[in-house]
């Protein structure tokens, strides 16, 4: 459960830190650049935390896809990028990977299973 609390906060600060990217403008706004360094700083360290309970590929997974998702409902509600079937087609397939990511992790080989 640990480990999910700091995917979570993972997740967050890297959406955190990607919004400030917007907005630091090229690294010319200070408080949004400080923004980006704090936001990708702490989801980089909580990302590695996570992963002393979470398998590589599950946690990467997961943090980026809903980082993506996150990311592009910021986009489309703030800056009014736009949206549209396709783009819903691409969430669609990356949350779709995230949970059959998730779902192998979940069964046993089926060598494991006969020991």
């Amino acid at each position: 459960m640990k480990g999910y609390i700091a995917l979570g906060i993972s997740i967050i600060s890297e959406v955190f830190g990607t919004t400030m990217l917007k907005l630091s403008e090229g690294f010319t706004h200070l408080f949004a650049s400080f923004g980006v360094i704090i936001g990708f700083g702490i989801a980089f360290y909580c990302l590695s935390i996570c992963l002393i309970t979470i398998p590589l590929s599950l946690a990467y997974a997961i943090w980026a896809g809903i980082g993506t998702a996150l990311t592009a409902s910021i986009g489309v509600l703030i800056w009014n990028e736009p949206f549209s079937i396709i783009t819903m087609g691409g969430l669609v397939l990356i949350i779709g990977g995230v949970v059959l990511l998730n779902a192998s992790h979940t069964t046993k080989p089926a060598e494991e299973s006969s020991n």
